[in-house]
């Protein structure tokens, strides 16, 4: 199974949800205009709001009915699958910042709450916590996504890979001075689950924060295939879903674990 992903590399208005939906739909008519239709897109972290915390009572998207609706006309104009980076979700009064994945019909394939809240950004102090893994099944084949902080975690990674994940989507807002870790946590998480890790993240400036941008496209080996700059751009690469089978075949790094040893 082989998919042309694109990321989304973009700068985000901050606080300015009506903006960014139009930012995103710029986008989308891009892909839809150029020679080669992508089979995967994939957007950045709270692509809607940025990191307006404070005002999510008036700004988060109610149900995530605002992008829902988005994303499954992007979805089905392009006939491609949109990992629907992340919005600042209304859910019962509560927050939540949440992924939304719509198949290439426009059908929702499934959501997930980001796990691990951000205490540098405080998060905490106005977002709930979600608790259920991110898996999808796309064209029959089970993947998964997380949001920027979760990647800082590898068991959670893994749970991910046990549930017969073979690549991980990861939306993100990584700033500057990170930009290190942000490349060697997601190569790391490449190798030691043999999946690939397609990952998108922001640019510009919000709130006193410089994104680093340097959307990545990683195989089962750990090998950057395609990466961006710290500049808007749409990043594109050809994925190869059997790579995975290979891979695992060859070092079954997951039938050889011995799960017995790492309780604590």
């Amino acid at each position: 199974m082989k998919w042309n992903v694109a990321l989304l590399q973009m700068d985000i208005a901050f606080g300015q949800p009506e903006k960014n939906v139009e930012a995103i739909r710029n986008f989308v008519n891009q892909l839809q205009s150029s020679d080669e239709r992508p089979d995967v897109v994939l957007l950045p972290e709270l692509w809607d709001t940025g990191y307006d915390l404070k005002r999510l009572d008036e700004i988060a998207d109610k149900n995530g009915e605002r992008a829902k609706q988005l994303l499954s006309d992007a979805a089905e104009k392009l006939q491609a699958h949109v990992i629907g980076g992340s919005v600042a979700e209304n859910r019962g009064g509560r927050m939540y910042n949440t992924t939304f994945v719509f198949d290439r019909s426009g059908k929702l394939a499934g959501s997930y709450s980001k796990a691990h809240l951000f205490r540098l950004m405080e998060e905490e102090k106005f977002l709930a916590a979600g608790d259920r893994p991110g898996v999808y099944i796309l064209d029959g084949q089970p993947v998964s996504s997380v949001i920027c902080y979760d990647i800082r975690f590898p068991e959670w990674v893994r749970v991910h890979a046990l549930q017969g994940a073979r690549a991980l989507f990861v939306c993100a807002q990584w700033p500057h001075p990170r930009l290190h870790h942000w490349r060697q946590l997601l190569i790391s998480r490449a190798i030691e689950n043999q999946m690939y890790v397609i990952a998108c993240n922001r640019v510009g400036e919000g709130d006193g924060n410089t994104f680093c941008g340097h959307s990545m496209v990683i195989n089962p080996w750990g090998e950057i295939i395609a990466e961006g700059m710290q500049q808007e751009e749409i990043i594109r690469a050809e994925i190869d879903l059997t790579l995975v089978d290979e891979v695992r075949s060859r070092i079954p790094v997951i039938a050889d674990r011995r799960p017995d040893l790492y309780r604590l």
